[in-house]
Formats: C-alpha cells, structure tokens, sequence
C-alpha cells in the first residue's frame, strides 16, 4: 500500500513592489506557508496559503508540529479521514485562521497527489463539470499613494482590452463622495455592459454608514459589494442584503461548512467567496459548494486563481475565478514555474497533471524566512 512518508514545509516572504492599500491596512509583503507531501512511491503533491502579510511562519509551526504528524504513514487516498483527523487534532488551536490554513494547505497537496498519480488535471480528478476554460474577472482597482480616479479607470478599461467582461476594484478607504468619483470614472471607462464588482474588506461597522456608500454606489449598477463588514458580523450583512438591490458577496476569510451554512440560511449573501486555502481546503470547498448549491447560490472563489481554476470547474455553481493579470499584488505567481493562459475573458484550463505547476525553487530560495523542513 502507498502511503505519506513526508512532509515538508517553508515559509516565504514575497515584497511588494508598490505599497497596496485596501479599505482598512496597508501591506508591503505577503507571506506564503509552502508544503509537500511526498508518498512512498515518489509522487509528491503541493499545497500552499497565504499567511498574511507578517508571522506568516505560524502557519508553517501549525503544519510542522500540529498537523503533518498526523499524515505520516497514512493512505494519501483516504482523505476525508485524514482530513477528520487533521480537524480533531486542532479542536484546541483553532477551528479558523492559521491553524485551519495549515490544514488547508496540507489537504489540497494530498488532492495534488492523488490526482498527479492518476495523471490527469485535478478538475477531471474532482469530476470536472466544466472542460476548456473558466469564466473569470480582472481583479484590480487598489490604492495607491497618487492614484486619481482617472488612472483607476484607465486600468479598469486595460482589463477590458485584454478581454475581460468583468472587473473589480476596491471601494471603502475614502469618504462617500471621494468613492463615488472613483466608481464614477471605471464605470464611465468600462462602459454599461461590463460587469464592475466593488470590494469593501470589511470597511463598515455599522448599517448607516455602509448604506451612506451603498446608496450613492447604487446608481452605477455594481454586480457585487464585496465583504462590507467584519467575517463575523453576519446580521448586518444580512440587513444590507435587505436593504440594497445590490448582492452581497463574502466569505473569502470564513472558515468551516457550519460558518458559511449560517452565512446563508440568515441570507447574509448572495455570492459566496470561499477561499480553499483559507476554509478547511479543497474537501471542505466541496462541502461548502455542494450547500451553497443547495440554496441556489454560486460560488465565486477568493484569490488564488491557480486553484481556483480546477475547483471552479468541478462545481456545477461555480460562477467566476478572481483572477489577478500581474504579479504586482498576488505575488504568489513568482514563486512557481507555470502560469494560467486566458483568452477573451476565460481562464484555459491546465491539461498537465494535478494543479499543473510547481514551485519556483530558485525563487522559493531566495524568499525563504523559514528554509525547507521535513516532517517523517
């Protein structure tokens, strides 16, 4: 029988470029929890997450210490099991947050595996409900120190030139006017029949202010607002949900089927955003699918897009990737050696085995804070 002989994990740091910032924080680096697991015939599968943009090492010290201990000498084909007993043992340290990211990187390199040992992409290992390729969106639209609403629109307008039907920009930083001229100046560069999704990260606390925002942001016909409070303040999601004719997307930081199962029987969205290396990984993304499909809503997963692409066209309800054209804030593309194709709007799905690419080990090498280690 073939079983996990190893896992390795590392932690990289990638810097920005450009200082970003979103509605509430700055980042100037990100940091990636990297892992492998390595079975007794040789085949290795990978998995990764985003650990923020500081500590991102206690991911990989969850991974090390907590969860790759679990795996060792265990059948890579069980992984539902393996996925219990990797939730069972970290009942104590966290059922979200980094400690469930490490779970969720583990999980997804043990479906790589399992898929690279059968030699075919990981969407038709997951049962592929889509062939070719996967709608997607151009994700964009930051702030920037200097950045006018005429320089958002012009790179909202450069989406659309590369084929993209639907964009989306970050909204809530500014006070209501201010952002109204930024909404202003993309819809008026993309034009009305472009989709434009607005992202908010949890920028309000209450339902005034967000409804202060929302009823001038209205008139612009956004397809979403994104996260417009904190992960845990599903009421008010609920009550903006009632109170705007625009949907309500979120659930990209959410952990767990039972988070997300309460986020839609109080209707607290119409789109989720669940995010495989962020919920319990890819066997509980299909959990969480399979629910949303359930109440008829679509799933649009966060960030990623390297996987997301697989596990979009494995769900009969998935709708869009995020999908981000350059390496300037998804910084992730530099540490691995293939990237997606997309053409007229659509992501083309991989065709190589598993997820299809593989880390940069050179670049891993250079942006290690925490080199190589391997659990047996």
């Amino acid at each position: 029988m073939v079983t996990i002989e190893s896992v390795s994990s590392c932690t990289a740091r990638v810097p920005l470029d450009v200082v970003t910032s979103f509605a509430t924080r700055q980042v100037s680096a990100r940091d990636y929890a990297l892992v492998k697991v390595r079975t007794s015939d040789g085949i290795e599968g990978i998995g990764f997450c985003y650990g923020g943009s500081r500590a991102g090492s206690i991911v990989t010290h969850a991974v090390r210490e907590l969860l790759a201990p679990v795996l060792i000498g265990e059948d890579p084909y069980r992984v539902e099991g393996l996925w219990e007993s990797m939730y069972q043992e970290s009942l104590l340290h966290g059922r979200a947050g980094s400690v469930m990211r490490g779970l969720s990187a583990l999980d997804t390199a043990i479906w790589d595996r399992n898929a690279r040992a059968a030699g075919v992409p990981l969407y038709r290992y997951l049962g592929a409900y889509r062939t070719g390729t996967v709608p997607a969106y151009a994700s964009g639209g930051y702030f920037a120190e200097g950045k006018t609403p005429e320089m958002l629109g012009e790179e909202m307008a450069g989406y659309v030139r590369l084929g993209f039907k639907a964009v989306k920009m970050k909204v809530g930083r500014l006070d209501p006017a201010e952002e109204e001229d930024r909404i202003a100046a993309a819809r008026d560069a993309i034009g009305p029949e472009i989709l434009l999704m607005l992202d908010a990260n949890n920028a309000w606390a209450d339902l005034p202010t967000a409804m202060r925002y929302m009823e001038r942001f209205e008139d612009y016909d956004p397809y979403w607002i994104e996260e417009p409070f904190g992960p845990d303040d599903i009421e008010n999601h609920a009550r903006l949900a009632n109170a705007t004719n625009v949907p309500v997307a979120t659930g990209e930081i959410e952990a767990g089927r039972w988070r997300f199962l309460e986020l839609l029987r109080q209707e607290g969205a119409a789109i989720l955003q669940t995010d495989a290396l962020v919920c319990g990984g890819i066997s509980e993304f299909r959990r969480i699918a399979a629910t949303a499909a359930a109440f008829g809503v679509k799933v649009c997963p966060h960030w990623f897009h390297d996987l997301h692409v697989h596990l979009t066209a494995a769900i009969p309800n998935g709708q869009f990737v995020e999908f981000f054209p350059d390496d300037q804030v998804l910084n992730f593309r530099r540490l691995i050696d293939r990237q997606l194709d997309f053409k007229d709007g659509e992501l083309i799905l991989p065709e190589a085995p598993g997820l299809g690419f593989g880390f940069d080990e050179d670049t891993v090498s250079r942006t290690t804070i925490d080199a190589w280690t391997v659990t047996r």
